[in-house]
């Protein structure tokens, strides 16, 4: 199907998605994962095409994923062991549906066609897939999506163009977005700003020119501190899933980290500066998450923070410009500070007030109780 970002698409019946699956309960090696059954008789738009994605522990970069798709759905990790990473979920074409009445009907006949009414999976199975086979004495391997990557995408390199026009044509980004990348790597590697000594000029010219602009500035930049040195963990007040919080300037996260860009061993990425300066709500406090190079639950000493809506938008990533994974960032409590909701307004919404006429006046004409809250 050539479906594009926004389309609207049915998932199939759990029969129908058990005989597409093989005794591990993959499809082209591409896990079906327990918890996806519960969106099984929906319907959905499309987030994106998943027609490529990325090896986020390793160092491939871009991977090509065929009849990949992306709905708005993440993974819970309750039969991972709590994981709490989560990570978008891949959709196989084949496990969905048009919505279209005037497809539909081919479409259904065509999926007859290719998977009979047999079936060489059972639910039971899928289950079964979510661990690797162990022996008693070794700790539990899992077994989803993002462990198994490289079984069901394949090396994509960069200069291959066809991802690029597949990454307009599907909607999945801008053409505008697609340009403004292939102008940063142009930057970057024309003018050697990626050189600690020779390119500080310009990434001093590129500060320069995005302050006028109101731009991001140069996003890749290295931590303060000596590296083996210990960097600071933030204060205790714990934020919480719900509150309010600011991403502290730019030149602030740079005093918490080494010279490898590292704060307790958790970096700060280039995909993460885009975002400083910004006010979002804390979602979900990252303990535990299942390792994707070893299967295993690792948990973290310090715990780091997923900020509602904010993920890898993979703007400056060489190798995997435009990956429509959308990875959720993880924070330091030391690189945010909690606000709270009349912080919000007052910093936000008074000094518009005060800069535009209208504003002033209904602002003015607020209550003395209103006048009091704030």
């Amino acid at each position: 199907m050539n479906w594009q970002a926004g389309d609207w698409v049915e998932v199939r019946s759990r029969e129908e998605i058990l005989r597409t699956l093989d005794e591990n309960g993959r499809l082209e090696g591409l896990p079906f994962m327990p918890q996806m059954f519960k969106y099984c008789g929906q319907r959905f738009p499309i987030y994106k095409r998943a027609h490529k994605t990325c090896d986020a522990p390793g160092s491939l970069g871009g991977l090509k994923l065929p009849h990949g798709i992306h709905l708005e759905h993440r993974c819970d990790g309750k039969a991972y062991g709590g994981c709490q990473a989560g990570c978008l979920i891949f959709w196989k074409e084949a496990w969905l549906k048009p919505v279209d009445a005037k497809v539909r009907a081919q479409a259904g006949r065509e999926f007859v066609a290719q998977f009979p009414p047999a079936s060489r999976c059972a639910e039971s199975d899928v289950w079964r897939a979510t661990k690797r086979p162990q022996q008693p004495s070794e700790p539990t391997r899992y077994s989803c999506q993002a462990t198994e990557v490289l079984d069901f995408a394949r090396p994509l390199k960069w200069w291959d163009a066809r991802q690029y026009a597949e990454d307009y044509l599907s909607g999945n980004t801008p053409f505008s977005t697609i340009i403004g990348g292939f102008i940063y790597q142009t930057y970057y590697y024309g003018t050697l700003a990626f050189k600690e000594k020779w390119g500080a000029p310009a990434r001093w010219l590129y500060d320069r020119f995005q302050a006028l602009r109101g731009g991001v500035p140069f996003p890749r930049r290295k931590g303060k501190i000596p590296a083996g040195q210990l960097t600071p963990v933030g204060r205790q007040s714990r934020i919480r899933p719900g509150d309010l919080v600011r991403v502290k300037p730019l030149e602030q996260i740079l005093a918490t980290l080494d010279t490898a860009g590292n704060n307790r061993g958790l970096h700060f990425d280039a995909e993460l500066v885009p975002y400083c300066g910004k006010v979002f709500r804390a979602k979900t406090i990252v303990e535990r998450f299942v390792d994707e190079k070893t299967g295993v639950i690792r948990t973290l000493k310090t715990p780091a923070l997923i900020l509602d809506g904010v993920w890898c938008r993979s703007h400056y990533s060489s190798n995997k410009m435009f990956c429509p994974r959308s990875i959720y960032s993880w924070w330091r409590e030391i690189w945010l500070e909690r606000i709270s909701e009349e912080q919000l307004y007052i910093r936000e919404v008074v000094p518009t007030a005060e800069a535009c006429p209208s504003a002033r006046e209904q602002l003015s004409n607020i209550s003395g109780a209103e006048q009091t809250v704030v």
